[in-house]
């Protein structure tokens, strides 16, 4: 298939996956909705222009222009409240403008409606439930998807075959190019090639190249004993490892530091040589490592959101390249969709892995965001929630009346900063997506 059409086809799929991932959000919060009995008036995916849509039963179904979101309507989003006072201030005045605009709209939802269908008038936990209800389902999409992709298609994983072999070190153990200051490597003057599959060192089977490696840095200096399958041919080779330093990893690969913060290091055996790779099934409790793992990583950039946008920022305004790790918008995600599935760098399967892996991703960012706990994100209907059931217990302990619910049309003015914010970070990201886009293969 040409170029072209590949680029396409993958930016379509990747906006069906997004499509599919925001419907399945936006299902998150409508089913409990209506078991709870709250009046939906709206379920949309997307913002803007409709494009089409259904009525079925009292609640509108269809999608808009804009695939940045997804949203439905829910009667009584807002309690009853004071109608602001008139102030000469113009800025008190505009807040309570949108104060009145919120409540306004909410009433609306609930003209000819028994008050007991308002979102409002749900105890705290059914409130939690439909709120929690939108990320929980990218959170099942997420998992789903990986477990396809870790179950299904396997990860790269350390086969017992040699890949290839380091022809020379320097004299420390270090790898180098071939030069008068360095001796043949290990694994050459034992007669290691690549391609050989080693069975045994020193007579103890070889299962996994973790086996093999472990041995090898625990005997420098130490005359080992490999016997190797070469073309289905049994040779033994007597390789001695070379004494190296190293770095101290940790089970996840990464570098061990002291208390000062230096790598610690340690000397071992080295003989040099690198493994092939195969992609392997792994179980299904494999899947919440991972999904733990990009937790963290979406949480961390949120925590440095305001860092992360400057850098986005001088990249795109600038000189210098964009973070491959830094945030990215729909179209930059879309942009690179396209670019996985139009490469001819790897194979179909891991084409497909690698696109499947983006939506799991982008399903886990959906998770993580719409948690924060500002309004309009669902974290700020569930931090509301979670204070008017606080505030609720407060009075009860104390002997005092039932405040009533909290009235979250108030924070709308930090409701509209926040939104502000947003849009001025999609924007940004957009700009930077078209004229300083994020490439995967460099």
């Amino acid at each position: 298939m040409d170029t072209f059409w590949l680029y396409v086809l993958g930016v379509v799929i990747f906006l069906v996956g997004l499509a599919i991932s925001i419907g399945l959000h936006e299902i998150g919060h409508l089913v409990p909705a209506k078991i709870f009995g709250v009046r939906v008036g709206q379920y949309m995916i997307g913002f803007g222009p409709t494009l089409f849509s259904k009525k079925v039963g009292e609640t509108e179904y269809g999608v808009k222009a804009i695939p940045l979101g997804g949203y439905i309507s829910m009667a009584g989003m807002f309690p009853p409240g004071d109608e602001p006072t008139e102030s000469t201030n113009k800025v008190r005045r505009l807040f309570g403008k949108l104060v009145q605009d919120a409540r306004q709209a909410s009433d609306e939802s609930m003209v000819d409606l028994d008050k007991s269908r308002a979102f409002y008038n749900l105890p705290v936990w059914k409130r939690i439930i439909i709120m929690v209800g939108g990320p929980f389902m990218n959170l099942v999409l997420a998992f789903v998807l990986f477990a396809i992709l870790i179950v299904g298609i396997g990860q790269p994983q350390p086969t017992t075959s040699v890949a290839a072999v380091t022809q020379c070190v320097t004299v420390e153990g270090v790898p180098a190019e071939c030069s008068d200051s360095t001796v043949e490597g290990p694994g050459v003057t034992g007669g290691l090639l690549a391609g050989d599959t080693i069975v045994s060192i020193n007579g103890e089977k070889v299962s996994t190249w973790n086996d093999g490696t472990d041995t090898i840095r625990a005997s420098a200096g130490k005359p080992l004993t490999i016997v190797v399958d070469r073309d289905g041919v049994e040779k033994t080779l007597s390789i001695t490892p070379v004494l190296a330093e190293r770095n101290l990893l940790d089970s996840a690969g990464a570098p061990v530091l002291d208390a000062a913060g230096n790598p610690i290091i340690q000397e071992v055996g080295f003989i040099g040589i690198a493994p092939d790779y195969a992609m392997t099934s792994q179980p299904i409790t494999a899947v919440f490592p991972m999904m733990g793992q990009n937790i963290s990583s979406v949480t961390n950039m949120i925590l440095h959101l305001p860092q992360r946008m400057v850098d986005v920022s001088n990249a795109a305004f600038g000189e210098g390249k964009r973070d491959v790790n830094g945030p990215i918008g729909i179209v930059g995600v879309g942009r690179v969709a396209g670019e996985v599935a139009s490469t001819d760098q790897v194979d179909t399967v891991s084409k497909g892995a690698t696109l499947i892996g983006i939506l799991a991703s982008l399903n886990i960012a959906l998770f993580v965001f719409n948690m924060v706990p500002l309004l309009p994100l669902d974290g700020g209907h569930i931090a509301g929630a979670l204070y008017e059931g606080a505030r609720r217990q407060v009075a009860k302990w104390r002997g005092r009346p039932d405040p009533g619910p909290f009235d979250t049309a108030k924070l709308m003015p930090l409701t509209l900063l926040v939104v502000v914010l947003l849009g001025s970070m999609s924007a940004l990201l957009l700009y930077a997506d078209i004229f300083k886009p994020i490439s995967i293969f460099g």
